[in-house]
């Protein structure tokens, strides 16, 4: 098969600024601004004070862990990252471990919210009664194949396509907040109420408010999606922290403003008993614009489900080149993407899909999303003093890096030792499964003759080639030295 130059066979440095800082933004809103807010009220007592300020805390909290992430990705400018840092800093079990997790939850992730977008687009067509599961599964089955073709079709159209869905639910979630902000300044009585006493309310104890915090920080959840795209941003030492800052501050500012927009219209009782907050937000304000919240909310989670695709598929395709996942998913297509490690997802996504109880299945793997971000900054603690002499263009500051460390402890332990059950000894037992391939395949290296049979046909069958090694060829955007040492073999 004809290969394309050196130099330009790989991953491409086509994402600025301006559409870093879109992508970051679409995957932080998804489903989470139009689901967590009844669950920071619930854990926060009903109290719309302490409620207004774990959302606010929450924004704090996510742009420390955040900044405190990006210095992986600037230091290694590569997509995915955090599995190479990993690999580096705490060694390749670890890094095999963390491949491991992801190579089912992500894909767990994408069908459970295919299957929540599903249910939202079919509803109004079932008025008054349940979602037929069959046909809700068949259209969150369509809809994980078109993400699939979508990514398939190289990062530009990635781009341009968040960018569009971004506009959207944009400017349904400016709508409720520059409702709720005109409501406000109106000071009819009602509206107001809530917010002349609003720490009036029961306050409610440490355990309550670390829930609370959980349930908000899954709104902010998806940060670190751009450590995972790193080799593909245009000077990510300097653009990653500033889309950060830029993203997270104005995710902040508009959650704050919907929620106050919640608050004004619907009491904490009218929220607890809603299923869906935005709608009965609307129903409220304009019954007749129900249907802008149903593709507010559809465009949120498909643009979110959209990055998650992207950028799983890139800590795919880079553990592949480091051997420790076959070398077909190291392939790329004649658009530059590695379409194998998309297409892995999409199928798994779609088998996994087939069963109904996803949100357990979601929840086994949930937690350790924190987890690894705690390892993470062990790690970047241990490459501090290990390799002082490393370029970083980005250095955060080691008070962030102990503050995130200290919040991944909290909310990785809370949880256990507040109400311990077999839920986390299903993820540790999942965990150690990875053990039985890594010590045969990775650590002994183990090779089966019939890997390569199938490796070459599929690179036939698809029409993909093995992109160039990274550590060879670093864009002159890209800030990574060549020849990096302590580069662990591939398998041949």
């Amino acid at each position: 098969m004809k290969m394309k130059t050196r130099g330009n066979f790989q991953l491409q440095r086509v994402i600025g600024y301006f559409h870093g800082t879109i992508i970051l933004f679409s995957i932080i809103i998804g489903a989470g601004i139009f689901l967590a807010p009844k669950g920071v009220l619930k854990y926060s007592s009903l109290n719309v004070g302490v409620s207004l300020s774990i959302w606010a805390a929450c924004a704090v909290v996510s742009m420390v862990a955040a900044l405190s992430h990006a210095e992986l990705g600037t230091t290694f400018p590569r997509s995915g990252a955090q599995y190479y840092f990993l690999k580096r800093s705490l060694g390749p079990l670890i890094s095999f471990s963390y491949i491991w997790v992801n190579l089912f939850a992500s894909p767990a992730g994408t069908a459970a919210r295919s299957l929540l977008l599903a249910g939202y687009i079919i509803h109004p067509f079932y008025p008054g009664c349940s979602v037929p599961e069959m046909p809700k599964k068949c259209l969150a089955l369509a809809i994980v194949w078109c993400l699939g073709i979508l990514n398939a079709r190289g990062v530009k159209e990635v781009t341009w396509f968040q960018t569009l869905s971004t506009v959207v639910k944009m400017a349904v979630l400016c709508f409720i907040s520059l409702t709720g902000i005109v409501l406000l300044v109106r000071g009819r009585k009602e509206n107001l109420a809530r917010f002349e006493k609003a720490f009036d309310a029961e306050v409610p104890d440490a355990s309550q408010i670390a829930e609370a915090f959980l349930q908000g920080l899954y709104a902010y959840s998806g940060w670190g999606v751009l450590v995972r795209i790193a080799g593909e941003l245009k000077n990510p030492g300097e653009n990653i922290p500033k889309c950060v800052i830029t993203a997270l501050t104005l995710v902040a500012l508009i959650y704050l403003l919907v929620n106050i927009s919640y608050l004004a219209v619907l009491t904490p009782k009218e929220i607890m008993s809603s299923d869906a907050v935005a709608v009965t937000w609307m129903d409220k304000v304009i019954p007749s614009m129900q249907w802008a919240i149903s593709i507010g909310v559809s465009s949120s989670i498909f643009s979110s489900l959209n990055c998650t695709v992207f950028s799983s598929s890139r800590v795919l395709y880079v553990a592949s080149q480091e051997g420790q996942l076959p070398l077909i998913l190291s392939t790329l297509n004649v658009h530059s993407c590695p379409v194998v490690a998309v297409l892995q997802m999409t199928i798994l996504a779609s088998f996994i899909i087939i069963p109904s109880d996803l949100i357990l299945l979601v929840n086994y793997v949930g937690f350790i999303d924190w987890l690894q971000l705690g390892l993470m900054m062990t790690g970047l603690l241990k490459l501090r003093f290990q390799e002082p002499d490393l370029p970083r263009p980005y250095k955060v500051r080691l008070p962030f890096v102990f503050g995130t460390i200290a919040m991944s402890l909290f909310l990785v332990l809370t949880p256990i030792l507040k109400s311990p059950n077999m839920h986390y000894t299903y993820v540790l037992l999942f965990l150690f499964s990875g053990l039985l391939l890594y010590f045969p395949f990775i650590h002994f290296n183990l090779n089966c003759p019939y890997f390569n049979k199938i490796t070459c046909f599929l690179q036939l069958l698809l029409n993909v080639s093995p992109g160039d090694d990274i550590d060879e060829y670093i864009s002159a955007e890209g800030t990574l030295q060549k020849n990096q040492p302590e580069i662990a073999a591939k398998t041949e």
